[in-house]
């Protein structure tokens, strides 16, 4: 991939470099030292991907995906030291388009391939994503087995590359005693999803937290999956988290949770699909569709990068097509107190 570092510290960049390095079909093709020299260099030359600071000085990472999104889009990857710190701006980035947030490869500590390990895997899944790929065949989903009865309504959401600011708003247009339970599944890695849990509840004013294994959905409710595993309801109505499909490239993915809820749930659901780069969740979200479940894609001008929600409504996967600010308004029309 041609890949571009956006950092003001030699040692970040140097760090970068030489986990790069490892994989020689990365290229790095520019280093900007602040936001506002990253955005005339992408413009000049865009990268595949950029990996992005978030402090600098000038201009942030924050604006500076959003001004990157906004005039010449491409892959990006916020890169962070010290991420507890960082924690609100990690979730701003992503709300601007940024598709995923991983630590900087530490520098001549231990074994250098291991530490740039995760760095070089969410690379690859990237590559994979932005090559519009799928790592594994369209599954099908057996007739629903009617032995369980489920006692409230549900709300399945999934969301990827801007999906944090469109969760705030969809959120906070909900009240307080919704009655149905809601699962968020956004493609974040597990080290910031206790964080992206208490900054949605902070921003929203729901309470949200991670799913534990083995719990069911309940009324009140908002659970976010919270683990690198996939998150996938059972034919008992609780959550599991599960290694399997191995060959996702997302983890947790969407379509998983959303061929489970197709599959498993026994009473009203909704499938919610909003921005996102790729195509996970559209082939669960057409599976709802076929189980008689009420199906919602974002539409193209609210969404920060109209990937998922594109996929899933040139399958006829979504019933409807919503603005993202008229999405909580429709959830409360399905499931009215």
């Amino acid at each position: 991939m041609r890949i571009a570092i956006v950092n003001d510290m030699p040692m970040a960049v140097e760090a970068l470099r030489r986990a790069l390095a490892f994989e020689p079909a990365h290229e790095v093709i520019w280093v900007a030292n602040n936001g506002v020299e990253a955005v005339h260099k992408c413009a000049e030359q865009t990268p595949d991907l950029i990996l992005m600071d978030l402090i600098m000085p000038v201009m942030d990472g924050v604006e500076a995906t959003r001004r990157i999104m906004a005039e010449t889009p491409c892959a990006i990857v916020i890169v962070t030291v010290d991420r507890k710190q960082n924690v609100h701006r990690v979730f701003e980035a992503m709300g601007h388009g940024a598709l995923d947030v991983v630590d900087t490869p530490a520098l001549g500590a231990g074994d250098a391939r291991e530490a740039a390990a995760p760095l070089l895997r969410k690379i690859l899944n990237i590559a994979w994503l932005i090559g519009q790929q799928r790592s594994s065949a369209v599954r099908s989903v057996a007739a629903p087995v009617r032995n369980l009865a489920r006692r409230c309504g549900l709300v399945a959401i999934g969301s990827s590359a801007g999906g944090p600011a469109a969760l705030e708003v969809l959120l906070k247009g909900l009240p307080q005693d919704f009655p149905a339970a809601i699962v968020l599944v956004q493609h974040v890695d597990q080290v910031f999803a206790a964080g992206m849990a208490e900054w949605l509840s902070g921003v929203s004013g729901l309470p949200v937290r991670l799913a534990r294994e083995g719990e069911p959905p309940q009324p009140g409710q908002v659970l976010l999956a919270g683990t690198n595993h996939h998150i996938r309801l059972l034919q008992n109505g609780q959550l599991a988290y599960t290694a399997e499909p191995v060959n996702e490239i997302y983890r947790p993915s969407i379509d998983v949770f959303f061929e489970s809820v197709a599959r498993f749930w026994r009473s009203d659901a909704v499938g919610v699909l909003l921005t996102g780069m790729g195509r996970d969740g559209a082939q669960g979200l057409k599976l709802m569709r076929e189980q008689g479940f009420l199906t919602i894609a974002q539409d193209q001008q609210s969404s920060a990068v109209y990937g998922m929600p594109k996929a899933a409504a040139a399958i006829q996967a979504a019933v409807e097509i919503r603005p993202l600010e008229r999405i909580a308004g429709r959830l409360m029309e399905i499931f009215p107190k």
